[in-house]
Protein backbone atom coordinates (compact mmCIF):
# COMPACT_ATOMS: atom_id res chain seq x y z
CA UNK A 1 0.00 0.00 0.00
CA UNK A 2 2.85 2.38 0.88
CA UNK A 3 4.58 1.75 -2.45
CA UNK A 4 1.31 2.34 -4.33
CA UNK A 5 0.72 5.62 -2.49
CA UNK A 6 4.29 6.78 -3.17
CA UNK A 7 3.93 5.96 -6.87
CA UNK A 8 1.02 8.42 -6.94
CA UNK A 9 2.84 11.07 -4.92
CA UNK A 10 0.66 10.50 -1.87
CA UNK A 11 1.37 10.05 1.84
CA UNK A 12 0.13 6.98 3.72
CA UNK A 13 -1.21 6.21 7.20
CA UNK A 14 -1.09 2.54 8.25
CA UNK A 15 -3.37 1.29 11.03
CA UNK A 16 -1.38 -1.47 12.80
CA UNK A 17 -4.44 -3.40 13.99
CA UNK A 18 -4.34 -6.91 15.40
CA UNK A 19 -1.79 -7.96 12.73
CA UNK A 20 0.73 -5.43 14.12
CA UNK A 21 1.51 -4.03 10.66
CA UNK A 22 4.73 -2.04 10.40
CA UNK A 23 6.31 0.42 7.96
CA UNK A 24 8.82 -0.41 5.22
CA UNK A 25 11.22 2.35 6.25
CA UNK A 26 11.42 5.55 8.27
CA UNK A 27 10.64 8.05 5.49
CA UNK A 28 8.47 11.00 6.46
CA UNK A 29 5.71 10.26 3.94
CA UNK A 30 4.19 7.41 5.95
CA UNK A 31 2.95 6.91 9.49
CA UNK A 32 1.88 3.87 11.52
CA UNK A 33 -0.71 4.33 14.27
CA UNK A 34 -2.55 2.17 16.81
CA UNK A 35 -6.18 2.59 17.91
CA UNK A 36 -7.78 5.80 16.67
CA UNK A 37 -11.17 7.42 16.12
CA UNK A 38 -11.77 6.25 12.55
CA UNK A 39 -14.61 8.72 11.98
CA UNK A 40 -12.32 11.65 12.77
CA UNK A 41 -9.44 10.16 10.78
CA UNK A 42 -11.42 9.28 7.65
CA UNK A 43 -12.79 12.82 7.42
CA UNK A 44 -9.22 14.04 6.92
CA UNK A 45 -7.91 11.64 4.27
CA UNK A 46 -8.21 11.54 0.47
CA UNK A 47 -9.10 7.83 0.41
CA UNK A 48 -9.44 4.77 2.64
CA UNK A 49 -8.07 1.32 1.70
CA UNK A 50 -9.72 -1.47 3.70
CA UNK A 51 -11.08 -5.02 3.66
CA UNK A 52 -14.77 -4.17 3.38
CA UNK A 53 -16.02 -4.94 6.87
CA UNK A 54 -19.46 -3.57 7.57
CA UNK A 55 -18.23 -1.23 10.32
CA UNK A 56 -15.30 0.19 8.37
CA UNK A 57 -17.39 0.62 5.21
CA UNK A 58 -20.14 2.43 7.11
CA UNK A 59 -17.65 4.72 8.84
CA UNK A 60 -16.02 5.60 5.53
CA UNK A 61 -19.43 6.33 3.98
CA UNK A 62 -20.42 8.54 6.91
CA UNK A 63 -17.10 10.37 6.65
CA UNK A 64 -17.49 11.07 2.94
CA UNK A 65 -14.15 9.41 2.19
CA UNK A 66 -13.63 7.62 -1.15
CA UNK A 67 -12.79 3.94 -0.67
CA UNK A 68 -10.74 1.12 -2.15
CA UNK A 69 -12.27 -2.11 -0.85
CA UNK A 70 -10.23 -5.34 -1.04
CA UNK A 71 -12.75 -8.01 0.09
CA UNK A 72 -11.64 -11.24 1.72
CA UNK A 73 -14.81 -13.16 2.63
CA UNK A 74 -18.51 -13.11 3.63
CA UNK A 75 -20.43 -9.87 3.00
CA UNK A 76 -17.26 -7.95 2.17
CA UNK A 77 -17.61 -8.89 -1.50
CA UNK A 78 -21.13 -7.44 -1.62
CA UNK A 79 -20.07 -4.25 0.16
CA UNK A 80 -17.15 -3.80 -2.21
CA UNK A 81 -19.45 -4.01 -5.21
CA UNK A 82 -21.97 -1.67 -3.58
CA UNK A 83 -19.27 0.95 -3.00
CA UNK A 84 -18.29 0.77 -6.67
CA UNK A 85 -21.90 0.85 -7.90
CA UNK A 86 -22.54 4.02 -5.90
CA UNK A 87 -19.51 5.70 -7.45
CA UNK A 88 -17.88 6.33 -4.04
CA UNK A 89 -14.90 4.04 -4.54
CA UNK A 90 -13.38 1.01 -6.25
CA UNK A 91 -13.89 -2.70 -5.69
CA UNK A 92 -10.46 -4.34 -5.90
CA UNK A 93 -10.22 -8.00 -6.81
CA UNK A 94 -10.37 -10.28 -3.74
CA UNK A 95 -7.18 -11.53 -2.16
CA UNK A 96 -3.76 -9.93 -1.85
CA UNK A 97 -3.21 -6.83 -4.01
CA UNK A 98 -0.03 -6.05 -5.91
CA UNK A 99 1.58 -2.63 -5.94
CA UNK A 100 0.40 -2.17 -9.53
CA UNK A 101 -3.19 -3.30 -8.96
CA UNK A 102 -3.60 -1.15 -5.86
CA UNK A 103 -2.08 1.84 -7.61
CA UNK A 104 -4.62 1.52 -10.44
CA UNK A 105 -7.47 1.22 -7.92
CA UNK A 106 -6.24 4.30 -6.05
CA UNK A 107 -5.94 6.26 -9.30
CA UNK A 108 -9.60 5.62 -10.07
CA UNK A 109 -10.70 6.36 -6.52
CA UNK A 110 -8.81 9.65 -6.27
CA UNK A 111 -10.69 11.20 -9.19
CA UNK A 112 -12.58 14.40 -8.19
CA UNK A 113 -15.99 13.03 -9.21
CA UNK A 114 -15.59 10.10 -6.79
CA UNK A 115 -14.86 12.46 -3.90
CA UNK A 116 -17.88 14.61 -4.83
CA UNK A 117 -20.16 11.57 -4.94
CA UNK A 118 -18.83 10.27 -1.61
CA UNK A 119 -19.54 13.63 0.03
CA UNK A 120 -23.06 13.58 -1.41
CA UNK A 121 -23.82 10.16 0.08
CA UNK A 122 -22.35 11.28 3.42
CA UNK A 123 -24.66 14.30 3.45
CA UNK A 124 -27.66 12.03 2.81
CA UNK A 125 -26.70 9.74 5.69
CA UNK A 126 -26.23 12.70 8.03
CA UNK A 127 -29.80 13.78 7.31
CA UNK A 128 -31.48 10.37 7.47
CA UNK A 129 -29.55 8.86 10.36
CA UNK A 130 -27.91 5.47 10.77
CA UNK A 131 -30.83 3.14 10.11
CA UNK A 132 -32.66 5.09 7.43
CA UNK A 133 -29.48 6.20 5.72
CA UNK A 134 -28.68 2.63 4.73
CA UNK A 135 -31.67 2.65 2.35
CA UNK A 136 -30.82 5.89 0.60
CA UNK A 137 -28.42 4.45 -2.00
CA UNK A 138 -30.43 1.27 -2.43
CA UNK A 139 -33.19 0.46 -4.88
CA UNK A 140 -36.57 0.68 -3.17
CA UNK A 141 -38.57 -2.52 -3.70
CA UNK A 142 -42.33 -2.61 -3.24
CA UNK A 143 -43.25 -5.55 -1.06
CA UNK A 144 -46.54 -7.37 -1.48
CA UNK A 145 -46.84 -7.46 2.30
CA UNK A 146 -46.89 -3.66 2.44
CA UNK A 147 -50.12 -1.65 2.31
CA UNK A 148 -51.25 -0.93 -1.25
CA UNK A 149 -49.78 2.30 -2.54
CA UNK A 150 -51.41 5.16 -4.36
CA UNK A 151 -49.11 5.90 -7.27
CA UNK A 152 -49.21 9.47 -8.55
CA UNK A 153 -47.26 9.11 -11.77
CA UNK A 154 -47.20 10.37 -15.34
CA UNK A 155 -46.59 7.51 -17.74
CA UNK A 156 -47.87 9.13 -20.95
CA UNK A 157 -44.43 8.90 -22.55
CA UNK A 158 -43.37 5.66 -20.85
CA UNK A 159 -42.36 2.55 -22.71
CA UNK A 160 -43.72 -0.92 -22.00
CA UNK A 161 -40.60 -1.43 -19.86
CA UNK A 162 -42.23 0.88 -17.30
CA UNK A 163 -45.88 0.02 -17.87
CA UNK A 164 -45.52 -3.73 -17.46
CA UNK A 165 -43.96 -3.60 -13.94
CA UNK A 166 -46.69 -1.18 -12.85
CA UNK A 167 -49.37 -3.55 -14.12
CA UNK A 168 -47.65 -6.40 -12.27
CA UNK A 169 -47.66 -4.33 -9.05
CA UNK A 170 -51.38 -3.60 -9.50
CA UNK A 171 -52.11 -7.28 -10.08
CA UNK A 172 -50.43 -8.31 -6.83
CA UNK A 173 -51.99 -5.47 -4.83
CA UNK A 174 -48.87 -3.37 -4.24
CA UNK A 175 -50.19 -0.43 -6.28
CA UNK A 176 -53.81 0.48 -5.67
CA UNK A 177 -54.44 2.98 -8.46
CA UNK A 178 -52.81 5.60 -10.67
CA UNK A 179 -53.32 9.33 -10.68
CA UNK A 180 -51.82 10.45 -13.96
CA UNK A 181 -51.74 9.65 -17.65
CA UNK A 182 -52.74 6.17 -18.76
CA UNK A 183 -52.43 4.90 -22.31
CA UNK A 184 -51.56 1.70 -24.13
CA UNK A 185 -51.58 -1.34 -21.83
CA UNK A 186 -52.28 0.84 -18.78
CA UNK A 187 -55.23 2.48 -20.51
CA UNK A 188 -56.66 -0.92 -21.39
CA UNK A 189 -56.04 -2.19 -17.85
CA UNK A 190 -58.04 0.72 -16.42
CA UNK A 191 -60.92 0.69 -18.91
CA UNK A 192 -61.23 -3.09 -18.53
CA UNK A 193 -62.06 -2.43 -14.87
CA UNK A 194 -59.02 -4.24 -13.48
CA UNK A 195 -57.58 -1.41 -11.38
CA UNK A 196 -58.65 -1.66 -7.74
CA UNK A 197 -59.02 2.07 -7.17
CA UNK A 198 -60.32 5.01 -9.16
CA UNK A 199 -57.94 6.52 -11.72
CA UNK A 200 -57.59 10.31 -11.76
CA UNK A 201 -56.72 12.32 -14.87
CA UNK A 202 -55.42 15.86 -14.33
CA UNK A 203 -53.86 18.58 -16.43
CA UNK A 204 -50.36 19.90 -15.74
CA UNK A 205 -51.81 22.85 -13.87
CA UNK A 206 -54.39 20.62 -12.19
CA UNK A 207 -51.62 18.45 -10.81
CA UNK A 208 -49.92 21.48 -9.27
CA UNK A 209 -53.28 22.59 -7.82
CA UNK A 210 -53.90 19.16 -6.33
CA UNK A 211 -50.46 19.02 -4.71
CA UNK A 212 -50.65 22.61 -3.50
CA UNK A 213 -54.12 22.13 -1.98
CA UNK A 214 -53.18 18.86 -0.27
CA UNK A 215 -55.44 16.69 -2.43
CA UNK A 216 -52.32 14.77 -3.49
CA UNK A 217 -49.76 14.10 -0.76
CA UNK A 218 -46.30 13.02 -1.94
CA UNK A 219 -44.28 11.03 0.57
CA UNK A 220 -41.13 10.64 -1.53
CA UNK A 221 -40.25 12.45 -4.75
CA UNK A 222 -37.39 11.03 -6.79
CA UNK A 223 -36.26 13.56 -9.39
CA UNK A 224 -33.94 12.43 -12.18
CA UNK A 225 -31.66 15.39 -12.88
CA UNK A 226 -29.18 15.52 -15.77
CA UNK A 227 -27.03 17.88 -13.66
CA UNK A 228 -26.88 18.50 -9.91
CA UNK A 229 -24.53 19.65 -7.18
CA UNK A 230 -24.04 18.06 -3.73
CA UNK A 231 -26.35 20.67 -2.16
CA UNK A 232 -29.24 19.50 -4.35
CA UNK A 233 -29.49 22.28 -6.91
CA UNK A 234 -30.37 20.66 -10.23
CA UNK A 235 -31.06 21.46 -13.85
CA UNK A 236 -31.88 19.67 -17.06
CA UNK A 237 -29.75 21.63 -19.52
CA UNK A 238 -26.27 20.34 -18.65
CA UNK A 239 -24.73 16.89 -18.53
CA UNK A 240 -24.75 13.89 -20.89
CA UNK A 241 -28.48 13.26 -20.34
CA UNK A 242 -29.59 16.90 -20.75
CA UNK A 243 -33.34 17.04 -21.43
CA UNK A 244 -34.34 20.70 -21.02
CA UNK A 245 -36.53 21.96 -18.21
CA UNK A 246 -37.12 20.16 -14.88
CA UNK A 247 -39.93 22.48 -13.89
CA UNK A 248 -42.64 19.83 -14.08
CA UNK A 249 -40.96 18.39 -10.98
CA UNK A 250 -40.91 21.75 -9.21
CA UNK A 251 -44.12 21.08 -7.28
CA UNK A 252 -42.72 17.73 -6.11
CA UNK A 253 -39.57 19.41 -4.82
CA UNK A 254 -41.59 22.03 -2.95
CA UNK A 255 -44.27 19.85 -1.35
CA UNK A 256 -42.99 16.27 -0.98
CA UNK A 257 -42.01 15.05 2.49
CA UNK A 258 -38.69 13.76 1.18
CA UNK A 259 -36.97 14.80 -2.03
CA UNK A 260 -34.21 12.73 -3.63
CA UNK A 261 -32.32 14.03 -6.66
CA UNK A 262 -30.70 11.29 -8.76
CA UNK A 263 -28.01 12.36 -11.21
CA UNK A 264 -25.24 11.01 -13.40
CA UNK A 265 -23.49 14.39 -13.66
CA UNK A 266 -22.52 15.82 -10.28
CA UNK A 267 -20.76 19.20 -10.36
CA UNK A 268 -19.33 21.33 -7.57
CA UNK A 269 -21.71 23.81 -5.98
CA UNK A 270 -23.43 25.71 -7.52
CA UNK A 271 -25.16 23.93 -10.40
CA UNK A 272 -26.31 26.84 -12.53
CA UNK A 273 -29.04 27.37 -13.53
CA UNK A 274 -30.85 25.76 -10.64
CA UNK A 275 -34.28 24.77 -11.89
CA UNK A 276 -34.69 22.69 -8.72
CA UNK A 277 -33.47 24.49 -5.59
CA UNK A 278 -31.22 22.54 -3.26
CA UNK A 279 -32.84 24.04 -0.18
CA UNK A 280 -35.83 21.78 -0.93
CA UNK A 281 -33.78 18.61 -1.50
CA UNK A 282 -32.96 16.05 1.19
CA UNK A 283 -30.24 14.10 -0.58
CA UNK A 284 -28.47 13.59 -3.88
CA UNK A 285 -27.68 10.13 -5.26
CA UNK A 286 -25.16 9.47 -8.03
CA UNK A 287 -25.73 6.72 -10.59
CA UNK A 288 -23.95 5.65 -13.75
CA UNK A 289 -26.68 6.80 -16.12
CA UNK A 290 -30.13 8.32 -15.75
CA UNK A 291 -31.34 8.21 -19.33
CA UNK A 292 -30.75 8.43 -23.06
CA UNK A 293 -31.29 11.99 -24.37
CA UNK A 294 -31.69 10.73 -27.95
CA UNK A 295 -35.03 9.24 -26.89
CA UNK A 296 -36.38 12.75 -26.26
CA UNK A 297 -37.13 12.92 -29.97
CA UNK A 298 -40.36 11.03 -30.58
CA UNK A 299 -42.61 10.36 -33.54
CA UNK A 300 -44.92 13.15 -32.43
CA UNK A 301 -42.30 15.77 -33.31
CA UNK A 302 -42.39 15.01 -37.04
CA UNK A 303 -44.26 17.29 -39.43
CA UNK A 304 -47.28 15.58 -40.91
CA UNK A 305 -47.03 14.38 -44.49
CA UNK A 306 -50.77 13.84 -44.84
CA UNK A 307 -52.27 16.19 -47.46
CA UNK A 308 -55.42 16.57 -45.33
CA UNK A 309 -53.44 17.43 -42.19
CA UNK A 310 -51.26 19.90 -44.12
CA UNK A 311 -54.41 21.57 -45.41
CA UNK A 312 -55.75 21.82 -41.86
CA UNK A 313 -52.48 23.42 -40.72
CA UNK A 314 -52.54 25.92 -43.57
CA UNK A 315 -56.18 26.83 -42.91
CA UNK A 316 -55.39 27.34 -39.21
CA UNK A 317 -52.53 29.71 -40.04
CA UNK A 318 -54.66 31.59 -42.57
CA UNK A 319 -57.42 31.98 -39.99
CA UNK A 320 -54.98 33.49 -37.49
CA UNK A 321 -53.85 35.96 -40.13
CA UNK A 322 -57.30 36.86 -41.47
CA UNK A 323 -58.81 37.22 -37.98
CA UNK A 324 -56.28 39.98 -37.26
CA UNK A 325 -54.43 38.01 -34.56
CA UNK A 326 -51.17 37.99 -36.54
CA UNK A 327 -49.64 41.37 -35.72
CA UNK A 328 -46.57 42.81 -34.04
CA UNK A 329 -46.26 41.78 -30.41
CA UNK A 330 -48.76 38.91 -30.63
CA UNK A 331 -48.18 35.52 -28.97
CA UNK A 332 -49.09 31.97 -29.84
CA UNK A 333 -48.80 28.40 -28.61
CA UNK A 334 -48.71 25.24 -30.69
CA UNK A 335 -48.22 21.65 -29.68
CA UNK A 336 -45.65 19.13 -30.89
CA UNK A 337 -47.98 17.01 -33.02
CA UNK A 338 -47.51 16.81 -36.76
CA UNK A 339 -50.35 19.20 -37.63
CA UNK A 340 -49.33 21.75 -34.98
CA UNK A 341 -45.73 21.71 -36.24
CA UNK A 342 -46.94 22.31 -39.79
CA UNK A 343 -49.09 25.19 -38.51
CA UNK A 344 -46.01 26.81 -36.93
CA UNK A 345 -44.12 26.56 -40.21
CA UNK A 346 -46.96 28.10 -42.23
CA UNK A 347 -47.28 30.86 -39.63
CA UNK A 348 -43.54 31.52 -39.72
CA UNK A 349 -43.66 32.19 -43.47
CA UNK A 350 -46.65 34.49 -43.03
CA UNK A 351 -44.82 36.40 -40.30
CA UNK A 352 -41.80 36.86 -42.56
CA UNK A 353 -43.91 38.15 -45.43
CA UNK A 354 -45.84 40.53 -43.16
CA UNK A 355 -42.75 41.68 -41.24
CA UNK A 356 -44.38 40.63 -37.96
CA UNK A 357 -42.50 39.74 -34.78
CA UNK A 358 -44.08 37.89 -31.84
CA UNK A 359 -43.45 38.99 -28.27
CA UNK A 360 -43.31 35.37 -27.14
CA UNK A 361 -44.04 31.83 -28.25
CA UNK A 362 -45.39 29.53 -25.59
CA UNK A 363 -45.21 25.80 -25.66
CA UNK A 364 -43.07 22.74 -25.81
CA UNK A 365 -40.04 23.72 -27.84
CA UNK A 366 -38.95 22.04 -31.05
CA UNK A 367 -36.31 22.93 -33.63
CA UNK A 368 -38.96 24.86 -35.58
CA UNK A 369 -39.64 27.23 -32.68
CA UNK A 370 -35.91 27.50 -32.01
CA UNK A 371 -35.39 28.53 -35.63
CA UNK A 372 -38.04 31.26 -35.24
CA UNK A 373 -36.18 32.58 -32.20
CA UNK A 374 -32.83 32.56 -33.99
CA UNK A 375 -34.41 34.27 -37.03
CA UNK A 376 -35.65 37.13 -34.86
CA UNK A 377 -39.34 36.28 -35.32
CA UNK A 378 -39.97 36.27 -31.57
CA UNK A 379 -38.44 37.92 -28.53
CA UNK A 380 -38.80 34.86 -26.30
CA UNK A 381 -39.69 31.21 -26.14
CA UNK A 382 -41.46 30.48 -22.86
CA UNK A 383 -40.86 26.77 -22.64
CA UNK A 384 -42.87 24.34 -20.54
CA UNK A 385 -41.44 21.14 -22.02
CA UNK A 386 -38.60 20.41 -24.44
CA UNK A 387 -39.45 18.03 -27.27
CA UNK A 388 -36.12 17.68 -29.07
CA UNK A 389 -32.39 18.23 -28.63
CA UNK A 390 -32.50 21.53 -30.54
CA UNK A 391 -34.74 22.83 -27.79
CA UNK A 392 -32.37 21.51 -25.11
CA UNK A 393 -29.37 23.28 -26.64
CA UNK A 394 -31.30 26.51 -27.14
CA UNK A 395 -32.52 26.56 -23.55
CA UNK A 396 -28.96 26.05 -22.33
CA UNK A 397 -27.32 28.65 -24.58
CA UNK A 398 -29.92 31.37 -25.27
CA UNK A 399 -31.20 33.51 -22.36
CA UNK A 400 -34.28 34.35 -24.47
CA UNK A 401 -35.29 30.68 -24.31
CA UNK A 402 -36.84 30.58 -20.84
CA UNK A 403 -37.93 27.47 -18.90
CA UNK A 404 -41.29 27.93 -17.19
CA UNK A 405 -43.22 25.92 -14.63
CA UNK A 406 -46.89 24.89 -14.40
CA UNK A 407 -47.16 27.25 -11.41
CA UNK A 408 -46.54 30.42 -13.43
CA UNK A 409 -48.19 29.28 -16.64
CA UNK A 410 -50.99 26.87 -15.75
CA UNK A 411 -51.91 26.91 -12.04
CA UNK A 412 -55.51 28.05 -11.90
CA UNK A 413 -55.30 28.49 -8.11
CA UNK A 414 -52.36 30.86 -8.31
CA UNK A 415 -52.85 34.62 -8.11
CA UNK A 416 -52.36 34.63 -11.83
CA UNK A 417 -51.20 32.36 -14.64
CA UNK A 418 -49.92 33.65 -17.93
CA UNK A 419 -51.84 31.15 -20.04
CA UNK A 420 -54.47 33.88 -20.27
CA UNK A 421 -51.93 36.17 -21.96
CA UNK A 422 -51.45 33.90 -24.99
CA UNK A 423 -53.30 35.36 -27.99
CA UNK A 424 -53.94 32.13 -29.87
CA UNK A 425 -53.33 28.46 -29.14
CA UNK A 426 -53.56 25.61 -31.65
CA UNK A 427 -54.38 22.20 -30.17
CA UNK A 428 -55.61 18.79 -31.26
CA UNK A 429 -58.45 16.58 -30.01
CA UNK A 430 -59.76 13.04 -30.28
CA UNK A 431 -63.36 14.19 -30.72
CA UNK A 432 -65.34 17.43 -30.81
CA UNK A 433 -69.09 17.77 -30.72
CA UNK A 434 -71.59 20.19 -32.23
CA UNK A 435 -71.52 22.25 -29.03
CA UNK A 436 -67.70 22.66 -29.36
CA UNK A 437 -66.98 20.41 -26.38
CA UNK A 438 -63.83 18.35 -26.85
CA UNK A 439 -62.32 15.03 -25.77
CA UNK A 440 -58.60 14.23 -25.61
CA UNK A 441 -58.42 11.28 -23.18
CA UNK A 442 -60.43 8.44 -24.77
CA UNK A 443 -60.96 6.83 -28.15
CA UNK A 444 -64.42 6.95 -29.66
CA UNK A 445 -64.82 3.41 -28.27
CA UNK A 446 -64.37 4.73 -24.73
CA UNK A 447 -60.90 3.27 -24.11
CA UNK A 448 -58.28 5.49 -22.48
CA UNK A 449 -56.01 7.00 -25.09
CA UNK A 450 -53.67 9.34 -23.20
CA UNK A 451 -53.49 12.01 -20.53
CA UNK A 452 -54.56 15.64 -20.52
CA UNK A 453 -51.14 17.28 -20.27
CA UNK A 454 -51.37 21.05 -20.58
CA UNK A 455 -54.31 20.85 -22.99
CA UNK A 456 -57.00 22.03 -20.53
CA UNK A 457 -54.85 24.87 -19.25
CA UNK A 458 -54.31 26.22 -22.76
CA UNK A 459 -58.05 26.74 -23.27
CA UNK A 460 -57.82 30.08 -21.45
CA UNK A 461 -55.94 31.72 -24.34
CA UNK A 462 -57.48 34.63 -26.23
CA UNK A 463 -58.45 32.30 -29.08
CA UNK A 464 -58.49 28.51 -28.74
CA UNK A 465 -58.33 26.72 -32.07
CA UNK A 466 -58.65 22.94 -32.47
CA UNK A 467 -57.03 21.61 -35.64
CA UNK A 468 -58.62 18.19 -36.21
CA UNK A 469 -59.49 15.96 -39.15
CA UNK A 470 -63.20 15.60 -39.75
CA UNK A 471 -62.66 11.86 -40.18
CA UNK A 472 -60.07 9.62 -38.54
CA UNK A 473 -59.80 5.99 -39.71
CA UNK A 474 -63.28 6.30 -41.26
CA UNK A 475 -64.69 7.31 -37.88
CA UNK A 476 -66.32 10.77 -37.67
CA UNK A 477 -64.50 13.14 -35.31
CA UNK A 478 -67.37 15.65 -35.09
CA UNK A 479 -70.09 13.91 -33.05
CA UNK A 480 -73.31 14.81 -31.27
CA UNK A 481 -71.73 14.43 -27.83
CA UNK A 482 -68.11 13.66 -27.01
CA UNK A 483 -67.42 10.30 -25.39
CA UNK A 484 -65.51 11.93 -22.51
CA UNK A 485 -65.69 15.64 -21.78
CA UNK A 486 -62.20 17.08 -21.29
CA UNK A 487 -62.75 20.71 -22.30
CA UNK A 488 -66.05 22.67 -22.28
CA UNK A 489 -67.26 24.31 -25.47
CA UNK A 490 -67.47 27.69 -23.76
CA UNK A 491 -63.68 27.89 -24.00
CA UNK A 492 -63.20 26.44 -27.50
CA UNK A 493 -63.52 29.06 -30.21
CA UNK A 494 -62.65 27.55 -33.58
CA UNK A 495 -62.65 24.05 -35.12
CA UNK A 496 -60.48 23.75 -38.24
CA UNK A 497 -60.94 20.65 -40.41
CA UNK A 498 -60.00 19.74 -43.97
CA UNK A 499 -63.69 20.27 -44.86
CA UNK A 500 -64.03 23.75 -43.46
CA UNK A 501 -63.71 26.03 -40.44
CA UNK A 502 -66.40 26.24 -37.76
CA UNK A 503 -66.49 29.25 -35.39
CA UNK A 504 -68.22 29.04 -32.03
CA UNK A 505 -71.35 31.23 -32.27
CA UNK A 506 -70.37 32.80 -28.95
CA UNK A 507 -67.37 34.42 -30.64
CA UNK A 508 -69.22 37.11 -32.55
CA UNK A 509 -65.97 39.10 -32.74
CA UNK A 510 -64.23 36.34 -34.67
CA UNK A 511 -67.20 35.86 -36.99
CA UNK A 512 -67.13 39.58 -37.78
CA UNK A 513 -63.34 39.64 -38.20
CA UNK A 514 -63.33 36.98 -40.95
CA UNK A 515 -66.52 38.05 -42.72
CA UNK A 516 -65.83 38.36 -46.44
CA UNK A 517 -62.36 36.81 -46.14
CA UNK A 518 -61.19 33.94 -48.33
CA UNK A 519 -61.82 31.25 -45.75
CA UNK A 520 -64.17 28.20 -45.88
CA UNK A 521 -66.30 29.21 -42.87
CA UNK A 522 -69.08 26.68 -42.26
CA UNK A 523 -71.59 25.73 -39.61
CA UNK A 524 -70.26 22.82 -37.55
CA UNK A 525 -73.48 20.83 -38.08
CA UNK A 526 -73.10 21.13 -41.86
CA UNK A 527 -69.60 19.64 -41.63
CA UNK A 528 -70.94 16.89 -39.38
CA UNK A 529 -73.76 15.99 -41.80
CA UNK A 530 -71.32 15.80 -44.69
CA UNK A 531 -69.02 13.53 -42.71
CA UNK A 532 -71.86 11.26 -41.58
CA UNK A 533 -72.95 10.86 -45.20
CA UNK A 534 -69.40 10.09 -46.27
CA UNK A 535 -68.85 7.54 -43.46
CA UNK A 536 -72.20 5.81 -43.80
CA UNK A 537 -73.98 7.32 -40.84
CA UNK A 538 -73.60 8.16 -37.19
CA UNK A 539 -70.97 6.16 -35.26
CA UNK A 540 -72.18 3.67 -32.68
CA UNK A 541 -71.68 4.71 -29.06
CA UNK A 542 -69.17 2.73 -26.99
CA UNK A 543 -70.43 -0.28 -25.04
CA UNK A 544 -69.93 0.90 -21.49
CA UNK A 545 -70.85 -0.80 -18.24
CA UNK A 546 -72.16 0.96 -15.17
CA UNK A 547 -68.73 1.01 -13.47
CA UNK A 548 -66.70 4.22 -13.32
CA UNK A 549 -62.97 3.45 -13.60
CA UNK A 550 -61.51 6.97 -13.71
CA UNK A 551 -62.47 10.61 -13.46
CA UNK A 552 -61.41 13.66 -15.44
CA UNK A 553 -60.60 16.62 -13.21
CA UNK A 554 -61.03 20.22 -14.31
CA UNK A 555 -58.34 22.83 -13.66
CA UNK A 556 -59.89 23.88 -10.34
CA UNK A 557 -59.97 20.33 -8.95
CA UNK A 558 -63.66 19.62 -9.58
CA UNK A 559 -64.77 16.50 -11.47
CA UNK A 560 -65.62 17.23 -15.10
CA UNK A 561 -66.54 13.75 -16.37
CA UNK A 562 -66.10 10.04 -15.77
CA UNK A 563 -64.40 7.28 -17.71
CA UNK A 564 -66.42 4.08 -17.71
CA UNK A 565 -65.48 0.45 -17.89
CA UNK A 566 -65.77 -0.69 -21.52
CA UNK A 567 -67.25 -4.02 -22.50
CA UNK A 568 -65.15 -5.97 -24.97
Amino acid sequence: MIESARALGRRAIVLRGWAELSLLDDQADCLAIAEVNLQALFERVAAVVHHGGAGTTTTAVRSGAPQVVIPQHYDQHYLAQRVQQLGIGTAHAPGTPSTESLMRALERTLQPEVATCAQSIASAREYYGTMRGEAVPSVVHLNAASPAARVEINVSQATNFLREPIIAHMNNGVVHHIEGSMNGPLGDYCTDGKMRGLGVLRSHGGRWQAIQDGEVHIDIAVIAAPCADPFGNANGVNGPAACGSLNFALADSLYADRVIVVTDYLVPFPAIPWQIQGSNVDCVVCVDRIGDPSKIVSGTTEITRSPDRLLIAELAARFVREAGILKDGFSFQAGAGGTSLAFAIYLREMMKRAGVKARFIRGGSTKYLVEMLSEGLTDYILDGQTFDLHGVASMRDDPHHVPTSPFTSYNYHGKGFFGTLVDVVVLGATEVDVNFNANVVTHSDGRLLHGIGGWQNCLFAGCTLLAVPAVRDRIPVIVDDVTTLTGPGDLIDVIVTERGIAINPRRIDLLEAVKGKDLPIRDIRDIQREVYQFCGGKPKPPRRSGQVVAVVKWVDGTVLDSVWMVER
